[in-house]
């Protein structure tokens, strides 16, 4: 079994901008910022350089782009509570450090965020899901 071309893409892209949050993330604790804080500033910025990138790169997606961005950003949405409410119980409550907890919160979003986009943001037009 191969990996999906989408997939590989979306894998790309999503190291790329990952890494660049995450560098940034730590930066920002570095320099005081409040752990929370900082992810919740560059969540924003995460997912707008992700949606230019997955739209045409990863997933080529020819449909609407306004109703594509509204379920793009509602995903996200839901991710970063979930994200949001990670770093509240593990490194509030339980004392885990931020920077472990961050980074294995950006891989399990980051599976959920896929599956989302699949089947949901960006659908195959060949599924009958043309917009």
């Amino acid at each position: 079994m191969t990996a999906r071309p989408e997939f590989i893409r979306y894998v790309v892209v999503g190291l790329t901008s990952n890494f660049i949050v995450y560098a940034t993330y730590i930066g920002f604790t570095e320099l005081g910022i409040a752990p929370k804080f900082a992810m919740s500033l560059l969540y924003g910025v995460g997912v707008v350089q992700t949606f230019v990138f997955n739209r045409r790169w990863s997933f080529r997606f020819e449909g609407a782009t306004t109703p594509a961005l509204m379920r793009y950003v509602t995903a996200h949405a839901i991710s970063y509570v979930i994200n949001f409410g990670a770093l509240v119980l593990l490194v509030d409550q339980m004392g885990l450090p931020h920077q472990w907890v961050q980074g294995v919160m950006i891989l399990v979003i980051a599976v959920i965020l896929f599956l989302a986009q699949w089947y949901w943001i960006f659908p195959r037009l060949s599924q009958g899901n043309a917009e």
